[in-house]
């Protein structure tokens, strides 16, 4: 039996696969256990992985760290590539104040943190494992860790201790800072649901709107001439003339008074559009044809672009309205409606809302693509260029103080998968990736991690908790509680931010998939998604940088 023996606690190359394999079942398997709904996930992959060092399950130590690294670089690269292109669009006039509000609960926690390190003697190390696990962060802990590497040349397992043993703790700490919040301010969801309905919520940020036309010193004007005397983004779908017909409009269709105009515009320029063109009126769908029953045939469709050659060109080049006679009345981006433009440059994946005759949306359909199955082919190219250009781009040195600081394995491709999700298309890379295999990368990656992590932490872990580790755990609720508290009265007090929202806020603002769940099961509604997606991506970028910049501030 010496080859059992070999094959579990022994070396080599089978050992390793069965030891990182075994520790992934067991920890998936675990993660599917709940206690009143609430789940640690898959950092359940973390303990068994720590369980498996403690009895003497190890792996190779370079092996090792390499399965950590390259699990690391997966995880944080598919995020950058999934929240890329909303990341810029996050410091938009409407998303700041959450934004801001998100931002300042990472640091007032970083501030925490330190506070406890210098007041405890506790290793700077420790708390900012401490900090991530409490948190429920698990890139800022690969990112506390490089740093340290980099910075020491040595690995210091209390960082992923410290995780392992703030992090149950912090997954409730979060929920309860939410209830907290509702029974301090005494939110009455009534009153909430009432302040919802009469707020313009719409998440596609565009709205539909009829319109008689009836400015006189505009009449023979075309819509384009328009467009450049006020300056707001609006589109012009259709025109109904006296005679009752519609037609498709476009940049050259000439407005008379009287005509009834269907108009599609962003909330913040109604007033002025509307004012601009004539006075509102009442339609329906099926007076305006978009019905079932459509007396003009004038249909609407989505189509995809799935076509590489049209990746990063501006819609101006296509010239579909003038050729095809359609309109393209908003572009569906990564779950959200643009008006659009000219000059908008167009993305694989991106889905185009045309409105025209059947048989010339069948010949736009030919131009854009329109195949779903091109969609579903990996885009390895992106992906691995990516993490090549990630990885050289975090291991420039930026600055000596007193070692030089690099953005790392972690840092650095986050930043890289950030910035090519947005500005891919423009050097005609294909950025797009399925929900399905942006989660199947990212969750692969994420268990190689955890479970090389937690391997790696096994030997030292009971040690570490009779020797005082046990402290760490009052630590890891100040960190997750009293920034949270602190700033959801404040935004709900202060800014008198929907109650709803505010749940989405403080769940994104610690990127905790479960305090989400419980926030939409709490409000039925999407408001929480809406206010965890607004400041995700600028939160993971921060507890990023923040665990970074704590390592180096003592290393």
């Amino acid at each position: 039996m010496d080859w059992l023996y070999s094959l579990f606690l022994g070396e080599g190359i089978a050992h390793t696969v069965l030891v990182l394999a075994l520790v992934i079942t067991i920890g998936v398997m675990l993660s599917k256990i709940k206690f009143r709904g609430i789940s640690l996930g898959v950092t359940w992959i973390l303990f068994v992985g720590i369980a498996a060092g403690h009895f003497g399950m190890t792996i190779d130590h370079n092996t090792l760290h390499f399965i950590k690294e390259f699990g690391l670089i997966l995880f944080v690269f598919s995020i950058g590539l999934q929240v890329g292109p909303g990341f810029f669009s996050s410091f938009k006039e409407g998303g700041i104040k959450m934004v801001s509000c998100a931002a300042a609960v990472v640091l007032l926690g970083a501030l925490i943190t330190y506070i406890i390190h210098l007041v405890t003697g506790t290793p700077m190390p420790t708390m900012v494992g401490i900090m991530s696990g409490a948190v429920t962060n698990t890139p800022g802990l690969g990112a506390a860790q490089q740093a340290y590497t980099d910075t020491t040349g040595i690995n210091d397992p209390t960082i992923a201790l410290g995780y392992a043993v703030a992090y149950p703790l912090g997954v409730v700490g979060i929920i309860t800072s939410i209830i907290l919040v509702r029974f301090i301010t005494r939110v009455d969801f009534a009153q909430e649901n009432k302040a919802l309905d009469a707020m313009h919520s719409d998440h596609s940020n565009v709205e539909r709107h009829s319109v008689i036309f009836t400015n006189g010193a505009l009449a023979g004007h075309t819509i384009a001439h328009l467009r450049e005397l006020i300056n707001r983004s609006f589109v012009i779908s259709r025109i109904m003339h006296d005679d009752g017909s519609i037609t498709i409009a476009d940049g050259t269709s000439e407005l008379r008074i009287g005509e009834k105009l269907r108009l599609i515009c962003a909330p913040e320029d109604r007033e002025a559009v509307i004012a601009f063109l004539g006075q509102p009126i009442e339609m329906t769908k099926e007076e305006w044809g978009t019905g079932v029953e459509s007396p003009t045939q004038l249909v609407s469709r989505r189509i995809v672009i799935t076509k590489s050659a049209i990746n990063g060109k501006k819609l101006s080049d296509l010239r579909l309205r003038t050729k095809y006679n359609i309109n393209i009345t908003r572009i569906n981006r990564a779950g959200i409606d643009l008006i659009p433009y000219q000059g908008m440059e167009l993305q694989i994946g991106d889905k185009v809302m045309v409105v025209g005759q059947e048989k010339a949306i069948e010949q736009v359909a030919g131009v854009l693509g329109n195949s779903m199955k091109k969609l579903n082919e990996p885009q390895l190219l992106t992906i691995f260029l990516g993490i090549a250009l990630g990885v050289l781009f975090g291991s420039i040195p930026l600055m000596n103080i007193p070692q030089p600081v690099k953005l790392g394995l972690a840092g650095g491709p986050l930043i890289i998968a950030i910035l090519i999700g947005r500005f891919g298309p423009h050097f005609h890379l294909v950025t797009y990736t399925t929900m399905s295999a942006n989660l199947m990368l990212r969750e692969v990656g994420l268990a190689m991690f955890l479970a090389a992590v937690g391997i790696g932490a096994g030997d030292g872990f009971v040690d570490a908790i009779v020797g005082g580790g046990y402290r760490w755990i009052g630590y890891g609720v100040i960190i997750t509680m009293l920034p949270l508290l602190i700033v959801g009265l404040f935004a709900r007090l202060k800014f008198k931010m929907n109650y709803y929202t505010l749940m989405g806020l403080m769940a994104g603002s610690v990127t905790d998939p479960p305090a989400l769940g419980y926030a939409n099961a709490t409000a039925g509604n999407d408001m929480p998604a809406v206010g965890y997606a607004t400041v995700y991506p600028v939160v993971m970028f921060l507890r990023v940088l923040t665990a970074q910049l704590l390592i180096l501030m003592v290393a």
